[in-house]
């Protein structure tokens, strides 16, 4: 199951003998340990031990069955959690196979990974009574179901355009999204407010630097100068100066100009330019919307700017003026 639904799958079926937590994601990882120690764990100091995954091999598994074995003392469950546990089938069947298909009852086992399985590695989320919870990179959809979530729990409605504007500012960052989330629910409660606005979004959430070159190259696309320069001042007071603007407009366009040209779905487009999906897809939206060879031309206005500027042929604030007008009026 994704991340998002793990709290109602709790909530409807209380303890399970092992849990998975699988994924990249360390945010939903941390976040579904502290879970379960809620619901389950009273006494950490007696009923709660940590295992690396990484010593344990051959005879060493055993200590981690003789762990989920012991009676808690004052706890629901006796709690352990080993982290990147990757036991070969041998492995398996040799130590483990009784710990996953007859379970303590008073035992949990929680696996914390953050990388999927090798071949040669036993696949853990198909083994008996093992609740399986991908803590992979989340796309645009679940993400805003979990801003949803979370801010319903708190009494906030948030329709899914707001929540895909929180999702889109912080560029689908799960860190940074779940600290925007809990910084709007705190404003709305100490103004009363129950629903989530864009306005307040608006107001509350700086978007990423990432999403403001996103909106830079929107206003190039359109050809709307006043747009273009009002972000270009916007991003110099947080930063920005004109050698780094320059770079990021380079690598933007460049990356825009690469997803154009990449066949296949936006899957494989992220797998062959070594980018997440979410970027890809909207890599290749925003390059439909220049014309064929614009994209190219962009690039090497911007590339060129910095080239001059290292050769000394151009000053940074000079090579950013000669760029903009490149970008906006020249062939």
């Amino acid at each position: 199951m994704k991340y998002v639904d793990f709290r109602k799958y709790t909530d409807e079926n209380g303890a399970m003998p092992v849990y998975l937590f699988e994924g990249e994601e360390a945010y939903f990882r941390e976040k579904g340990e502290a879970l379960l120690k809620s619901r389950f764990l009273q006494e950490p100091t007696l009923d709660y031990i940590s295992l690396d995954g990484n010593s344990l091999k051959g005879e060493g598994i055993k200590a981690l069955a003789d762990a989920v074995n012991c009676f808690p003392f004052v706890s629901t469950k006796r709690v352990v959690r080993v982290t990147e546990f990757y036991p070969t089938e041998k492995d398996y069947e040799s130590y483990l196979k009784p710990l996953f298909e007859n379970p303590s009852p008073d035992g949990l086992l929680m696996i914390v990974n953050a990388a999927k399985p090798k071949t040669s590695q036993a696949a853990l989320a198909k083994k008996p009574n093992v609740t399986y919870i991908d803590c992979g990179r989340s796309d645009e959809e679940t993400i805003k179901k979990w801003i949803y979530g979370t801010c319903k729990r708190e009494g906030v409605y948030a329709d899914g355009v707001t929540c895909g504007k929180l999702a889109e500012y912080c560029v689908l960052d799960m860190a940074r999204i779940a600290k925007e989330t809990e910084k709007l629910l705190c404003y709305c409660a100490a103004q009363g407010v129950t629903r989530l606005t864009d306005e307040i979004v608006d107001t509350l959430v700086y978007p990423d630097s990432e999403y403001k070159i996103y909106e830079l190259a929107n206003a190039l696309s359109r050809k709307n100068y006043s747009a273009f320069m009002k972000i270009v001042n916007e991003l110099s007071t947080k930063g920005f100066n004109e050698i780094s603007l320059l770079s990021s407009l380079a690598s933007y366009f460049k990356g825009l100009y690469e997803a154009s040209v990449t066949h296949g779905s936006d899957r494989e487009v992220a797998a062959a330019l070594g980018i997440k999906e979410y970027a890809a897809k909207k890599n290749r939206e925003q390059a439909a919307k220049f014309e064929k060879g614009e994209l190219l031309r962009l690039y090497d206005g911007v590339y060129g700017a910095i080239s001059a500027i290292k050769c000394g042929k151009l000053t940074p604030q000079s090579a950013l003026k000669t760029v903009t007008a490149k970008l906006f009026f020249g062939k």
